[in-house]
């Protein structure tokens, strides 16, 4: 008999078939049966679903949530927004090979610090907790713990090369034909093992975050050619999935790279999953181009199986003075970020540097005055960085001077200037903003000279939010339900103070809901059963005989959801830091993980986080994966026939 029947949702399966108002069992951690009005033990629990949306938990395919595993393995932000599994192990760095520490090196700290954003001693603090040395060693520790989402590990390509050569030399020398090969059977065995693909990346700015290798990118970003396509053999040989990131500024070499995908030009298509078709505000023409691109691998003449991952909603980000998720693209600002967080006297030295300083006037005010290539580039919105330099997009969230909060800095750029041309009768709003004004050169340059004061008297303290890419809401709806694209791109785990995406499959549906129910059912099958059939895996449909991984969903409370006002700092306890988190009031009822209720009405229930809800997910084609028949009676058969 079944432990919850849910009465009269609005019942969306996962494969895209249009809604129906139904009824759902859910026995032993399986659905038992779907179907009207279905006829059940009355002491089952019942859950009144009027009015509401019903559908399977929804995946996160790209995280970074390998680290807070180790220290809140319930995963209470992804299970709260109705997400039930999620992929780990992106962009070529994860604990799969455990510390890795040796010779004095810090590979996960190094790793992770600056690529993700991570605080140093979070990530100190999960390196000491490591204690196992390979694959198979992981993914036994990670069916110890008290999980509260499903979770699929993918083999990252950077620890793989420090497994294999030590941080050191996977950064200053090409592998040896015998260390290529010990590469090639540690894939091999992670595959055997059940994991469900190979990450790598190739941004131009992720680099390691520990002396002596601040210059130096992460390892997977020297791998040849040569090296990838022995790998990704591997993965296709087995049927599973790679994820990767472009060279952006290579364009010859990221075509060439993903021509990889190809089933003409390799025998078998390759599932190849990359870093991300976004609507960049200073270049228009990066996502046609993404888009480009993968219908031409998809096309009938490559026979590739190559999506870009859509971000759902404004890329948005906070800043903490000039350190951000895209600082490293931008050599200046770099310099600022290779130092520690609370090295403020260094990065002081550097602002007051009058090469640097000249520098940083050079990259903030290039093509924005005079007639060149670059203005040209600048006015046809087709420039190569995503910062837009303009104090109009930058809006102050935290700074000493509360006046500030919340204008842009054009506000009292311009403030500024009228004070100054005035000599101090007019501008200032305030006693406090004019002895601010005080400290300025007078007469100030430019915005540049503005912004560069502003980090040497602030630093850090000046917290300021912008939003570089899908501002177009009608870009973004294209963009998220294109055939060759995938939601995702979330980054849940990392950039812990300056983004927020556990919200980011919501956006989705709220994005869908206004063209009605139809619509609302794509956008499901996009969050759930397509990418789990992409990544291979058995979830993302409910069917009877399925694992009950479910959400249900308020619609009135989406339609009513703004999710530019949501947004709010909150201390993470067991993270040891804040955290940028937006909560959607209301959304999301309650979510079902393997039969379990973790989440509803907005709380918690009383075994979460003390037992495992989900579990460690391997391809369903490895043998712990392959379903078997439930456990029938004879009633049970006769009530899901009569179901239809």
């Amino acid at each position: 008999m079944p432990d919850t029947v849910y009465r009269n949702a609005l019942f969306f399966d996962g494969t895209g078939s249009h809604p129906v108002i139904s009824d759902i069992a859910v026995s032993g951690g399986r659905v038992a049966a779907i179907g009207p009005s279905l006829d059940w033990d009355e002491n089952a629990t019942q859950v009144d679903c009027t009015g509401l949306w019903l559908m399977p938990g929804m995946l996160d395919i790209h995280t970074h949530l390998d680290l807070e595993l180790e220290l809140s393995p319930e995963l209470p932000e992804v299970v709260r927004h109705g997400t039930t599994t999620v992929v780990i192990g992106n962009c070529s760095i994860g604990i799969t090979y455990g510390h890795q520490r040796s010779a004095g090196e810090d590979p996960v700290v190094d790793c992770f610090a600056r690529v993700e954003n991570m605080p140093k001693p979070v990530l100190a603090r999960v390196a000491d907790a490591c204690t196992w040395t390979d694959s198979q060693g992981y993914l036994d520790h990670l069916s110890s713990l008290p999980l509260g989402a499903n979770i699929v590990p993918l083999i990252p390509h950077s620890m793989l090369r420090i497994a294999v050569m030590g941080l050191q030399q996977s950064i200053t020398r090409p592998p040896t034909k015998r260390e290529r090969a010990q590469m090639e059977r540690l894939v091999d065995a992670g595959m055997a093992q059940g994991y469900a693909g190979f990450s790598t990346d190739a941004l131009p700015f992720h680099f390691l975050a520990n002396n002596p290798h601040k210059k130096r990118k992460i390892p997977t970003q020297y791998a040849s050619y040569r090296e990838l396509a022995q790998l990704t053999n591997v993965v296709r040989r087995y049927g599973r999935v790679w994820q990767a990131t472009p060279p952006k500024d290579d364009i010859i070499e990221a075509v060439r790279t993903f021509l990889l995908t190809s089933g003409r030009l390799f025998g078998r298509p390759l599932r190849t999953t990359v870093l991300a078709a976004i609507d960049l505000w200073t270049n228009r023409a990066a996502v046609r181009m993404c888009l480009t691109l993968s219908a031409i691998l998809n096309s009938r003449l490559l026979d590739g199986m190559f999506r870009f991952q859509v971000l759902s909603g404004t890329f948005r980000i906070w800043s903490d003075g000039a350190i951000n998720p895209i600082a490293d693209e931008i050599p200046e600002l770099r310099a600022l970020n290779e130092l520690e967080l609370d090295d403020r006297a260094g990065r002081l030295r550097i602002l007051d540097d009058p090469q640097w300083i000249a520098s940083f006037r050079a990259m903030w005010l290039k093509g924005r005055t005079g007639w060149s290539i670059a203005w040209l580039r600048r006015l046809l919105r087709l420039e190569d960085t995503v910062l837009t330099r303009r104090l109009a997009d930058m809006k102050v969230a935290e700074c000493p001077l509360p006046l500030w909060q919340g204008e842009t800095l054009q506000y009292p750029y311009h403030r500024l200037r009228q004070w100054q041309a005035t000599k101090g009768r007019h501008g200032a709003v305030n006693t406090e903003e004019a002895a601010f004004f005080t400290t300025f050169p007078n007469p100030i340059e430019d915005d540049a000279a503005f912004f560069i004061h502003l980090l040497r008297q602030w630093d850090t303290d000046l917290r300021w939010e912008t939003t570089f890419a899908n501002r177009d809401p009608v870009t973004l709806k294209k963009l998220l339900f294109n055939p060759h694209t995938l939601p995702g791109f979330n980054d849940s785990g990392a950039h812990l103070a300056n983004i927020a995406f556990y919200d980011g499959n919501l956006r989705t549906l709220k994005i869908a809901q206004p063209d009605g129910p139809r619509q609302v059912a794509i956008a499901v099958h996009r969050l759930t059963g397509l990418p789990a059939g992409f990544f291979n895996l058995n979830t993302g449909v409910l069917k009877v005989g399925a694992q009950a991984d479910l959400c249900v969903i308020d619609p009135d409370a989406l339609r009513r959801w703004d999710p530019e006002k949501t947004y709010e700092f909150v201390h993470r306890s067991a993270l040891g830091c804040r955290q940028v988190i937006n909560r959607p009031p209301g959304v999301v009822r309650h979510v079902v993980v393997a039969g379990r209720t973790a989440w509803t009405e907005g709380a918690y229930t009383r075994d979460f986080g003390q037992t495992a809800f989900g579990r460690v997910m391997r391809a369903k084609d490895h043998p712990d994966e392959r379903t078997t028949p439930h456990a029938r009676s004879p009633d049970y058969a006769d009530k899901v026939s009569a179901a239809g």
